[in-house]
């Protein structure tokens, strides 16, 4: 190559990058999200209907900006984006869409072009796209599919949802137990339909059961004529197929593995599942428990209004008909707040204090639960743990409210709070224990319903502790 030439071609290469700089700083934020601007552009395209001007703004984008930006638009936008950029729809834009974004763009699209998509797809991510779909459109896609794909998508869906069998690749690789590391490499080197991401080479007995993993690392630096039985590791963490997903998120992350051989019944291998698989896990199943605990639903923006609707109004009917157990317990008192009416202004604080030692309380349980920290053989030790921390925190709050009663009203009623604020707060941490390890016990969701109940036992017992005290010490007549 001559200088000038490569002068050229540096040029060449220097520009591109200058070019490729100023467009990501079009395209995106100082946080790498994608610009208010940017996403006007491609609207304005779609509604003047210039196909060509969408393209060329989306091309340049990473397949999971991509999604993002499908998740940005109004679904009809996402629909004409869709068709403006056909060839842009692979298989990697699609496993990263929100679900619900999916279903819908999956709802727009014919049977076979679905069929196609769900074809470049790991087995997991292609369950994942079609399982969704209404049985008869489920039945046109699958359908539409290359019989072996067919086979193995079917048999993902025969396993319930959330379990390692729903979960799993059927991409993997697994070999006989008799071969040499040069055989095994020979193999791999030879089959051309082998998958090309894996981490570790799985070895079955004859019965197909994995009796050993090895990985990549030490085949490549292991002389050809070893044995696998020789330098493969026995030791292996089995999941069964009907495992719950946040069990085995549990493992994954108690045993640092990267990936793991999924058995059914009878011990035979039959799928893998790996890292980046549980990472997703572990955040939706974090997510979920802080949505459930608020009662919020699934809490994804691209629900459906009916749906949010649906999973939201029903725990504020349930949480109506529990404040009125403490509305009860307020009327019953009427007459003494009529007398007195520093008790209605101290009644919120004692409420709302309680509330939130509940809260925290609760938060602690459930994810102790979650991440099995907290186990029939501890709970009566985190029990009298939360019991000691209540009284700290009662202790310290009842001191400054006592006080500040004592000076603002009189030292009689300063008494009545403080000992009423700790009896609530002690009342909220024994709750937040006990009501999401009863749910826990009775084998149902603790993050379901344990906000509303710990909420009514709060609210309550802090009412009736504040007013029943007051009438006890006199302070109304």
């Amino acid at each position: 190559m001559t200088p000038e030439e490569l002068e050229e071609l540096e040029r060449t290469e220097t520009d591109g990058t200058a070019s490729s700089g100023e467009e990501k700083r079009e395209q995106f934020d100082e946080e790498n999200r994608l610009k208010a601007e940017f996403v006007r552009k491609v609207r304005d395209a779609l509604e003047d209907d210039d196909e060509s001007a969408a393209y060329d703004l989306v091309e340049p984008l990473h397949p999971a900006d991509i999604a993002d930006l499908f998740e940005l638009l109004e679904p009809e936008h996402r629909r004409a984006l869709a068709a403006a950029i056909t060839d842009l729809m692979t298989s990697e834009v699609i496993a990263e869409l929100n679900d619900y974004v999916r279903e819908d763009m999956v709802e727009a699209l014919a049977p076979g072009a679905v069929a196609e998509i769900a074809e470049q797809l790991e087995t997991d991510d292609a369950v994942q796209l079609i399982e969704d779909l209404d049985k008869d459109d489920q039945q046109a896609v699958l359908a539409a599919m290359d019989p072996e794909d067919r086979a193995a998508i079917e048999s993902a869906l025969s396993f319930p949802e959330e379990t390692a069998g729903r979960l799993m690749q059927r991409e993997l690789i697994a070999v006989p137990e008799h071969l040499t590391v040069g055989d095994l490499i020979d193999y791999l080197r030879e089959q051309d339909d082998l998958t090309t991401e894996f981490w570790e080479v799985f070895i079955v007995d004859h019965r197909h059961r994995p009796i050993g993993t090895c990985e990549l690392s030490w085949i490549l630096r292991t002389p050809r004529h070893i044995a696998l039985t020789d330098v493969m590791k026995r030791d292996q963490t089995l999941i069964p197929v009907a495992m719950d997903q946040e069990e085995v998120a549990l493992l994954f992350q108690k045993y640092a593995l990267i990936s793991a051989a999924v058995v059914d019944e009878s011990g035979r291998l039959v799928g893998q599942l790996t890292v980046d698989d549980i990472v997703h896990i572990i955040q939706e199943e974090a997510g979920e428990d802080v949505l459930l605990l608020s009662g919020a639903g699934e809490g994804d923006i691209n629900e459906p209004i009916r749906d949010a609707y649906t999973a939201r109004v029903r725990w504020l009917v349930a949480n109506l008909g529990t404040a009125l157990i403490g509305s009860g317990i307020i009327y019953a008192f009427g007459a003494a707040i009529e007398k007195l009416v520093a008790l209605a202004v101290l009644m919120p604080i004692v409420a709302s204090i309680g509330g939130n030692a509940g809260t925290q309380t609760m938060a602690v349980a459930v994810r102790a639960l979650a991440m099995n920290q907290l186990t029939r053989s501890n709970t009566r030790r985190i029990l009298w743990r939360e019991i000691r921390v209540a009284l700290l925190n009662g202790a310290t709050i009842a001191l400054l409210i006592g006080i500040a009663t004592g000076l603002i009203f009189s030292p009689a009623l300063g008494w009545v709070i403080a000992i009423a604020m700790t009896v609530n707060i002690l009342t909220a941490s024994l709750a937040g224990v006990v009501v999401p390890v009863m749910f826990d016990r009775l084998r149902q969701d603790p993050a379901v319903a344990s906000s509303v109940f710990v909420t009514m036992i709060t609210d309550s017992m802090g009412f009736f502790a504040f007013l029943g005290l007051a009438v006890a010490a006199g302070l109304v007549s």
